[in-house]
């Protein structure tokens, strides 16, 4: 068994896609999805399911690693922006080098803060440096840097 994707449905797959090879050197994995059918409905529990998208290979796994599935479906259902404390899955986490650096990337790629930098010692795992931000659809996303113990 191995860890496969994670789905994202969003109001523009396009742009949405963009922002992840942008800020955290995702790339496109071929080819991009046009589906819809009977099969599909079936599958997702959906009448007249038709959806476009990417899977996007997350960084640091190698070509065969987990990728980030963004897809648009053609008719969608909103909700309401996602709280850190709402139940469900709810962010996505990226290890980076210098998390304020890779928070700046995010903002200059559209995405925002969710709070505010934080350095805090986890007895027996080392000291984590972390922030919660968001994505330009309000996707909560922790950025985290760990200094592991000698």
């Amino acid at each position: 068994m191995r860890f496969a994707h994670t789905n994202i449905v969003s109001r523009d797959w396009k742009a949405l896609a963009d922002f992840y090879v942008s800020a955290f050197d995702c790339k496109v994995v071929p080819p991009i999805r046009q589906q819809s059918g009977a099969w599909l409905d079936q599958g997702t529990g959906l009448r007249n399911a038709k959806l476009e998208g990417a899977h996007l290979l997350l960084p640091g796994h190698g070509e065969n690693g987990p990728t980030l599935e963004i897809y648009q479906y053609e008719t969608l259902v909103p909700e309401e922006r996602p709280a850190p404390n709402m139940t469900g899955l709810r962010h996505l986490a990226f290890e980076v080098e210098h998390v304020e650096e890779a928070l700046e990337r995010v903002e200059q790629h559209g995405g925002t803060a969710q709070g505010l930098l934080t350095v805090r010692e986890v007895p027996g795992a080392g000291v984590i440096t972390f922030v919660y931000a968001r994505d330009p659809e309000g996707n909560l996303i922790e950025l985290q840097s760990w200094q592991r113990g000698a």
